[in-house]
């Protein structure tokens, strides 16, 4: 199976509570490992509120989505933007197990985890986190320009794992990308292998 060159750079955030729900959710489109320039964000209001804690580190409350949608009413919407795409995100498993809950039938044709490649590009590291990366790699103050916000917000996180995804890649060849990223697909190519 190979490695599609366009895809999304997906973050959700989420509402604390038990069973999780999807408070927030930005996509950010890649062509050849850079940012197109096409992005999508959505907040919803979730049936079970938002927990003081999630708030705190997302920075959206109740009161913020209180006229949003819920998420199923704009199901279709986003499985428009995300279909027939594979997605990137940093421990992108947070973002396939809620996605694949909320949007009924759904699974990406791969989910490549950038954390799995930082740890693996970058050994010396002394952390792998999203925010210490980007700040370490001076990717920050990019991804803030482009996307707005800050650490937490879903648009800010997915322009800023799509940023580290570049920054990573991109003195690799192609052949290494390629092995690089295959090695990164949480869903194992389980996918290409059913088609």
């Amino acid at each position: 199976m190979g490695v599609s060159k366009r895809m999304w750079a997906v973050d959700v955030e989420g509402s604390g509570k038990s069973p999780p729900e999807i408070v927030e959710l930005a996509i950010a489109e890649m062509d050849n490992f850079k940012l197109t320039g096409r992005r999508m964000h959505w907040r919803f209001k979730p049936k079970n509120g938002i927990s003081p804690i999630a708030a705190r580190i997302h920075g959206i409350w109740d009161d913020d989505v209180v006229d949003a949608p819920e998420l199923e009413d704009a199901a279709d919407d986003i499985l428009m933007w995300l279909e027939d795409r594979p997605i990137i995100g940093h421990n992108v498993k947070v973002e396939v197990d809620l996605l694949t809950e909320a949007l009924s039938g759904w699974v990406p044709i791969a989910a490549y985890d950038t954390l799995r490649v930082a740890r693996r590009l970058l050994p010396n590291e002394e952390k792998h986190g999203l925010e210490h990366l980007g700040s370490k790699l001076g990717l920050t103050a990019s991804a803030s320009k482009i996307a707005g916000g800050k650490a937490h917000s879903a648009p800010f996180d997915a322009v800023l794992s799509a940023l580290l995804l570049e920054h990573m890649l991109r003195k690799r060849s192609e052949g290494d990308r390629r092995e690089i990223l295959l090695d990164a697909d949480i869903l194992g190519g389980a996918q290409g292998k059913l088609l």
